[in-house]
């Protein structure tokens, strides 16, 4: 049994961003050659490219930037649930039978296997009802494999206002398909990214020791 889990889908060239947000886009600054002896990358991206943590400034003018939230939340035990369906949204009666004693760390599978080059258009979020559920269980963060917890297009983002009024913090965009559901510890640390309302994470998943 492997050790870790890789959640975090790779990011690299013509993949999909949300309408109209900055694509990822990369290039040399320098190549070894005759006249230098390295390597070196320049890229741009939004900041909501790929696995990504929201800053509650993201949802709330007021709110904190992500570069002052506590790390500890981004650490620890958390519980990997399949709520694959049918449904646009995920209600609360589908998480609610997994909920017992939960971490306070969930992570819900909603989608297929994604190919990132594809913009996933009527992906399946999570319903505000569902968010409060998962608040009144003691969550503290919540993460998902598509691109947001509200669904697109949404004009209110009433899940994000759920994670603004509980004190939530959210993971989007993770890659959670080869994993199976369970308890694990999870490792998902955003860049100090100053003033910003998100950051790449590379995410990971162990099992408890």
């Amino acid at each position: 049994m492997t050790d870790l889990f890789d959640i975090t889908p790779p990011v690299r060239p013509g993949m999909a961003v949300y309408p109209g947000d900055a694509p990822y886009r990369s290039s040399w600054t320098a190549t070894i050659s005759e006249d230098c002896p390295v390597n070196v990358g320049e890229f741009s991206m939004s900041s909501h490219c790929g696995a990504h943590a929201d800053a509650p400034l993201h949802y709330d003018p007021d709110g904190l930037t992500i570069d002052q939230l506590d790390l500890h939340d981004f650490v620890g035990p958390a519980r990997l649930i399949d709520a694959r369906g049918t449904g646009p949204l995920c209600q609360p009666g589908e998480l609610e039978a997994f909920l017992e004693g939960c971490p306070p760390r969930v992570l819900v599978r909603l989608a297929e296997e994604r190919d990132v080059t594809v913009w996933p258009a009527g992906y399946r979020a999570l319903a505000p009802e569902t968010m409060s559920l998962l608040a009144d269980a003691g969550v503290k963060l919540v993460g998902v494999d598509v691109p947001s917890v509200d669904p697109d297009p949404s004009e209110t983002l009433p899940s994000h206002g759920i994670a603004r009024s509980r004190d939530m913090l959210i993971l989007e965009n993770l890659a959670l398909s080869a994993v199976e559901p369970g308890d694990y510890e999870l490792i998902a640390l955003p860049m100090k990214l100053e003033g910003l309302d998100a950051a790449p994470v590379r995410a990971i998943l162990r099992p408890l020791r």
